[in-house]
């Protein structure tokens, strides 16, 4: 079975800067696509970033600028630099991989999420 274990979630003051981690278990799932999604109070999940194994990012248009992507693949594991917090950017962000699990075939995987809460 894949899991994905998420950390480095937390309070920040508006400005401030989090970063989150996601690593993959599994030794046999090999992750294609891994990203980032968030909840925020009364809205629906919607994605943040997502990062390719060759390394092609995409990003929502509201954290273009201030968030980067990045992945280890030798780790399956993917991260999520926040920089430049703001208040609106408060939400439960969920890791997201997909890839193929060996006799398991090809699988999505989410995370349990991590609570980031931007205030002061």
């Amino acid at each position: 079975q894949v899991q994905l274990v998420e950390s480095g979630g937390g309070l920040v003051q508006p400005g401030g800067s989090l970063r989150l981690s996601c690593a993959a278990s599994g030794s046999l799932f090999s992750a294609n696509v891994m990203g980032w999604y968030r909840q925020a109070p009364g809205k629906q999940r919607a994605l943040v970033a997502t990062i390719t194994s060759d390394g092609s990012t995409n990003y929502a248009d509201s954290v273009k600028g201030r968030f980067t992507i990045s992945r280890v693949n030798a780790k399956k594991t993917v991260y999520l630099q926040m920089n430049s917090l703001k208040p609106e950017d408060t939400a439960v962000y969920y890791c997201n991989a997909d890839g193929w699990a060996g006799p398991d075939g090809y699988v999505e995987v989410w995370g349990q999420g991590t609570l980031v809460t931007v205030s002061s």
